[in-house]
């Protein structure tokens, strides 16, 4: 059995979304922490398609947390 955790990341600009936290550094902080990165997605689209922030999914298998 696995536990997700989910972490949303605005992202800034019009045409060129960008990033506004280092989703790297989110991810290697997880990967200390047991989280395996499972998905990013997008789950939101504005008026030319751009997303208004990604979501990082991660998973841990729950017997190693309990």
């Amino acid at each position: 059995m696995y536990q997700y955790k989910f972490v949303k990341v605005d992202l800034k600009g019009i045409l060129q979304s960008k990033p506004e936290e280092d989703y790297h550094e989110l991810i290697h902080e997880h990967a200390r922490e047991g989280w395996r990165l499972f998905q990013i997605f997008a789950p939101n689209t504005y008026g030319f398609g751009t997303a208004a922030f990604l979501e990082l999914i991660f998973e841990r298998s729950i017997t190693d947390y309990h």
